[in-house]
């Protein structure tokens, strides 16, 4: 071991004691997957009978309370995110991964729901100079929380 090179992080350290990769074996299906399957078809074939349906223009009784809604969620998850990377928690990628998809959605609508001129530039301007990047950067905290090593046990 003396003629052993040194290892320096973390990383390398975890890399250095993987075990080769292993293949998974296939199994067969159960309900819930089945069932997540299916749901996610009959999603699909509801979105388009939504698409073909719907009328062009709706009026909306809880309409601020559902963007309100929205955004107390987003920030919501911002804070979660932020304390458990600032502790090192891994379940930071729980909450990042759920802003992340908050935020597109958040921009999705607030492309599709605004009026021409400036609401869509106010829309546009907030899509990609905040919800998109936030969104990236909640993603890349998510994905790094998944690929990080365990923490060594205690």
């Amino acid at each position: 071991m003396a003629n052993a090179p040194m290892i320096e992080s973390t990383r390398e350290r975890a890399a250095a004691n993987k075990q080769p990769a292993q293949h998974r074996r296939l199994r067969p299906c159960r309900w819930p997957e089945l069932a997540l399957i299916g749901c996610g078809v009959a999603v699909l074939a509801w979105a388009f009978i939504l698409c073909t349906t719907l009328p062009a223009t709706a009026t909306a009784v809880h309409w601020s309370a559902a963007w309100a809604g929205l955004d107390a969620m987003e920030a919501l998850g911002l804070i979660a995110t932020g304390v458990l990377a600032a502790r090192g928690d891994l379940r930071r990628a729980l909450p990042a991964a759920a802003t992340s998809m908050l935020l597109l959605v958040d921009a999705w609508f607030d492309q599709m729901t605004a009026g021409p001129g400036s609401d869509f530039a106010v829309a546009l301007a907030m899509a990609c100079f905040a919800e998109l990047p936030l969104a990236v950067v909640c993603a890349l905290v998510a994905w790094r929380a998944l690929r990080a090593p365990p923490p060594p046990p205690v």
